[in-house]
């Protein structure tokens, strides 16, 4: 078990303030219901109350921040599950539990995770007692880490990652943050570079394994669900703007406005980060002129409609399947990217803005393989679509590039996997 100093004075006041704000902890959900970030059935489980019994033997904890982090590890839940281990899988976003419940493998218990509040942690840790608890990529809440380790709990992070800006500002920290990570038994992190800046830090134990989101499968598509889209679709060409934020979507309504000169019967499908803005896109497409339909009002694009807003949750894997052309968002706004593995894995071709930083690696590694491309701005948005819809060859090429660069960086579930085999091991013999 990595060894452990005294908190410092940072982490021992932060403690004591959550602890002292826990009543504010109310009005925070209370103001996330109103916004549709908390599920009111289960909101008790955000204060530690948690809704589900606790199986008997031994449990596996683990936790992801949001949709991208929880899909990254199911396939790792499945080894788990497939040695007989329990397991607990914490979310912190309503979106990721909607989700989780089409593809959650069987018998695995989901919860809301707690808010970093001493008396919430306590009573999550009193009813749940994990017996090994896996972080993903970054979820380090100190009371969280601090609570559960003082109770002998080991903890892993697992797929882990330190974006160069998050490194600068625990850098001012870094005792704070050394203490922290001084906490967790290994840090499994997805590159090189990544485990230099956490080791930086204070990291003890650092292995590079990769990156879980390399090895899960291509996201699935109801069958039936995308024969009724191709249907009425048709033949039209279509293109595809994933995991927008705002600013984007008028970015892309500006584009299809453009394109449609020399490709009348083009249909533009958007897919907003945050199903929630589906309205907002709509009124940008209305107010610019656009015949728009949402799907989350049971409607499919006719011929009529040149922008269709699919402000759906859990089906990006079948409007990759509809569209060749994917422009990742995220990317034009500050905001660092969204992940291109999916679309990559469907053979599409990929366009994306400057601001990637949390994907820089592997959005390098596709635009050297010239699987994806970079657009700077509005402009370039434009010249670089109509280029590769004029051109279904060049199409084709990129999103085979694309495809055969995120096969070959596959291997990081084995060597999780391998990696914390002991702890496993352990488990079982407790069991």
């Amino acid at each position: 078990m990595a060894a452990r100093r005294p908190l410092p004075v940072t982490l021992k006041l932060y403690a004591g303030l959550t602890g002292l704000g826990t009543p504010l902890f109310g009005a925070l959900l209370a103001r996330r219901l109103a916004r549709g970030k908390e599920d009111r059935d289960r909101v008790g489980e955000r204060r530690g109350v948690a809704s589900a019994e606790r199986p008997a033997g031994p449990l596996v904890w683990v936790h992801g921040a949001s949709m991208g982090e929880v899909l990254a590890v199911l396939p790792l839940i499945e080894r788990m599950r497939g040695r007989g281990l329990n397991v607990l899988l914490t979310s912190g976003t309503v979106t990721a539990a909607k989700l989780l419940a089409e593809r959650m493998p069987e018998g695995v218990i989901h919860q809301f995770a707690p808010l970093d509040a001493p008396a919430f942690v306590r009573r999550f840790l009193d009813h749940w007692h994990p017996d090994l608890a896996l972080l993903v990529e970054s979820e380090l809440w100190p009371n969280l880490i601090a609570a559960a380790t003082a109770r002998g709990t080991p903890f892993i992070l697992i797929n882990g990652r330190m974006s160069p800006r998050s490194y600068e500002r625990w850098r001012i920290a870094r005792g704070t943050m050394s203490a922290l990570l001084e906490r967790l038994d290994l840090c499994l992190v997805q590159d090189a570079e990544d485990g230099e800046r956490l080791t930086n830090l204070g990291a003890p134990r650092v292995v590079v394994t990769g990156n879980l989101k390399f090895d899960v499968p291509a996201p699935p598509a109801d069958p039936a669900a995308l024969a009724a889209l191709a249907q009425a679709i048709q033949l039209r060409p279509t293109i595809l703007a994933a995991s927008t934020h705002a600013g984007e979507e008028a970015a892309m309504i500006a584009a299809h406005r453009e394109l449609k000169r020399a490709t009348p019967k083009l249909l533009t499908i958007v897919v907003p980060r945050h199903p929630q803005r589906g309205g907002e896109v709509a009124d940008l497409a209305r107010d610019a002129g656009v015949p728009a339909v949402m799907r989350s009002r049971a409607q499919l694009p006719d011929r009529g409609t040149e922008v269709y807003i699919a402000d759906t949750i859990g089906e990006l894997g079948l409007f990759y399947r509809i569209a060749p052309i994917v422009f990742m968002g995220g990317s034009l706004v500050r905001h660092g990217g969204q992940n291109p593995i999916e679309p990559a894995k469907l053979d599409r071709a990929i366009l994306h803005g400057p601001h990637v930083t949390n994907f820089a690696a592997i959005y390098s590694q596709l635009n050297r393989a010239r699987g994806a491309a970079t657009v700077t701005d509005a402009a370039s948005l434009v010249s670089s679509l109509g280029r590769l819809i004029a051109d279904p060859i060049l199409v084709k090429q990129m999103g085979g590039a694309a495809r055969a660069t995120v096969d070959k960086l596959g291997g990081a579930l084995d060597r999780t996997v391998a990696a914390i085999e002991p702890y496993l091991v352990q488990l079982r013999l407790k069991g």
